[in-house]
């Protein structure tokens, strides 16, 4: 009629609606002056929206401008006690000790190198004529009688190097040959069986299985620093570490000739006999 768009609120539509009636009634007069109403509540929402926003601003902005009264500050004497006397008998803590070294194993014999064939060169064994020439015996040499003795010093002309022993504390896990019980694994087993003490604990809770213990053995084939890896409880765990504690010595492991110090494990079985 008036358009593709229909808006009721129009002073037109509203003349329409309110023709040959009394356009004093207070809804006449509300539809009229809606669209007024709608601006001034629109416009005092965003000025009291933009109030309440920037209200803090404001506040601070006053409280700058007017000055603070003096605040008054107490001030409190602290009295520090003399710290205590020191105790000259008293010693100092020892220094903590250093790291144990890295276990290195040792391998007697270097892994032979295969060369090509182009480059191996065979030689023929010496004649007996070069051997009655030959001088395989060592080299004799009068020594000065009044030469001052001296005997922090290699002697003689050959080609000495100065040998640098090993750390005598190393604890190796791989020698030449293993310490052993006396008598080997079967005599082992039988001084278990003969010493261990089934704990009561375990025996009644029906606790089995096997500890796995470490230790060192010595050089003189005594048993060291017994630890527990893997337990199953109820004093099986204490009882293994007691029948180490007073086992016969082993038969220490060698290494280049000579004892040495090994870390050794082994597992104890706890087992109850099955009763019938």
């Amino acid at each position: 009629m008036l358009g593709s768009k229909l808006d009721i609120l129009k002073q037109e539509w509203i003349d329409v609606v309110f023709s040959n009636r009394n356009k004093a009634y207070g809804a006449y007069e509300l539809r009229k002056e809606n669209s007024k109403n709608t601006s001034k509540a629109l416009i005092l929402a965003i000025v009291f929206f933009v109030f309440v926003v920037s209200l803090p601003t404001i506040i601070n902005k006053i409280k700058g401008l007017i000055p603070e009264k003096d605040q008054k500050v107490k001030i409190t004497d602290v009295v520090l006690l003399p710290p205590p006397p020191v105790d000259q008998t008293k010693k100092p803590p020892p220094p903590p000790p250093e790291p144990p070294k890295p276990k290195v194993d040792q391998v007697r014999f270097p892994p032979p190198v295969v060369k090509p064939d182009n480059e191996v060169k065979e030689k023929d064994p010496p004649t007996v004529k070069e051997l009655a020439v030959a001088d395989p015996g060592q080299k004799d040499q009068k020594g000065d009688p009044n030469a001052e003795i001296r005997i922090d010093e290699p002697v003689g002309n050959s080609d000495v190097k100065q040998v640098v022993e090993a750390d005598p504390n190393q604890i190796f896990t791989s020698v030449e040959q293993v310490p052993e019980f006396a008598g080997g694994l079967e005599k082992f087993g039988a001084y278990l069986g003969k010493n261990i003490r089934y704990p009561a604990v375990a025996r009644e809770n029906n606790v089995q299985g096997r500890v796995i213990c470490t230790f060192v053995v010595e050089k003189d084939g005594s048993l060291t620093d017994i630890k527990v890896v893997r337990g199953i409880g109820s004093g099986c765990d204490e009882e293994a570490v007691r029948v180490l504690k007073n086992s016969p010595k082993w038969k220490p492991g060698i290494q280049n000739g000579r004892p040495v110090r090994v870390q050794y494990s082994v597992p104890i079985s706890f087992t109850l006999a099955s009763e019938e």
